[in-house]
């Protein structure tokens, strides 16, 4: 299955908390989208990897992508070494993404910037014609691949954005999916410990964040999004 763009985050609800509605948006698109969950949050202070497991597979239905799996990385403790580099490179030559988006490239959450590095490092070899890997399971070798682009979403701290996308109307969706997510998030009956995304507070921002955004640039609500590269137009009237 050849992807149009393939989504990693360090925890589940990272994607839909940081690109929830752009992967919405997407797939009504029509584009070919999936997710890959580096650890399954197994460090949460609310909740349990196995409730996560099942809260991502109801946020994923929610968004629509065609898959969504976890490498089951260990949470807060993994590395941006080979072993780990190996585990992604697998997922990217296995789904051959045009576009990835990942983690924020600096965050409150230690593994944010990790992921984040982890993947981008990862886009990079996975193009190195010398690198050899198989996919779990499968004895053919797999060919190189390098995505076209690597886009990191922004998460608890407020980044300031290169480029936003115009999510207008898939806001709604994207607090649906990360509601999904029933153990982590706001919940006035809940008697887990309050944590710093349990508030309603916090719930609240993600959609005045994509509110504001939008105001920037002049449509309802916008996600922002940082690059490494240069972004590049066809023409000046591509821009909104």
């Amino acid at each position: 299955m050849k992807l149009d763009i393939l989504v990693f985050g360090a925890h589940p609800d990272d994607a839909e908390l940081g690109a929830g509605a752009t992967i919405a948006k997407a797939v009504d698109q029509g584009k070919k989208v999936g997710i890959v969950d580096l650890t399954r949050g197994e460090l949460g202070t609310r909740g349990t990897a196995e409730i996560r497991d099942q809260e991502a597979e109801e946020a994923a239905k929610l968004l629509g992508v065609l898959f969504r799996s976890n490498l089951e990385f260990a949470d807060g403790f993994f590395t941006n070494d080979k072993v780990h580099q190996l585990e992604v490179i697998k997922m990217i030559r296995k789904y051959r993404p045009e576009i990835v988006l990942c983690n924020a490239v600096d965050d409150r959450h230690i593994d944010h910037g990790k992921g984040s590095k982890l993947v981008s490092d990862s886009c990079f070899l996975s193009g190195l014609v010398k690198i050899d890997t198989k996919f779990d399971g499968d004895d053919q070798w797999q060919e190189p691949w390098r995505p076209k682009q690597v886009y990191h979403f922004i998460q608890w701290k407020n980044l300031n954005p290169d480029f936003v996308v115009d999510v207008s109307g898939y806001v709604e969706k994207k607090i649906q999916a990360i509601m999904a997510y029933s153990s982590q998030f706001y919940d006035p009956k809940s008697n887990e410990p309050e944590t710093p995304i349990s508030s309603k507070n916090f719930i609240d921002s993600v959609t005045y964040r994509a509110r504001d955004l939008g105001r920037i640039v002049g449509v309802a609500h916008a996600e922002g999004f940082n690059t490494e590269r240069v972004v590049a137009v066809d023409s000046l009237d591509k821009l909104i």
